[in-house]
């Protein structure tokens, strides 16, 4: 029935093909090939399953990354509207502040150049003597002349 087979010193029972039903060796080849294909399903169920949890990790991490993201652009845009608020008022400033240095340069230029508009000739300064400037800084003092000013009727009525 079994026979002896020697192979580098161990030994091993082994059945001959002749002493075996056809029938049983393929039964037992198909239950070999059925439990191969089980453990080869179990490792590809096992490979699956490992993939699944990687990409469900992959997942978690990445959507922690974005919410980081997310709320960094936050902090920018909050950032980004308080600047461009200052940023429209230091503009709004800046069009009064030229505003005002325009007319006062006017005001200078008209001081200096001797002209108080529509062709009048005398300047600021003009016809004031050095005492008469001194009681002009000096309103309370006596030494302050007073000059009537003489007008006639016809002077007020300019309307005919």
């Amino acid at each position: 029935m079994a026979s002896m087979v020697s192979s580098s010193g161990s030994t091993q029972l082994r059945s001959t093909c002749s002493e075996r039903d056809p029938l049983a060796v393929m039964a037992q080849r198909k239950q070999r090939r059925m439990l191969s294909n089980r453990e080869s399903a179990r490792r590809s169920r096992m490979r699956k399953q490992k993939h699944l949890e990687e990409l469900v990790e992959r997942v978690s991490y990445l959507r922690k990354e974005n919410n980081e993201i997310l709320t960094a652009l936050n902090v920018a845009t909050q950032r980004f509207l308080g600047v461009e608020a200052k940023n429209s008022v230091l503009r709004t400033q800046m069009v009064e502040l030229r505003t005002r240095l325009q007319s006062l340069d006017e005001i200078l230029r008209l001081m200096n150049d001797g002209s108080c508009g529509r062709g009048g000739s005398i300047g600021f300064a003009a016809g004031f003597d050095a005492a008469e400037d001194a009681t002009l800084l000096r309103p309370w003092s006596p030494l302050r002349k007073y000059n009537a000013v003489l007008a006639s009727q016809e002077s007020f009525n300019l309307y005919h």
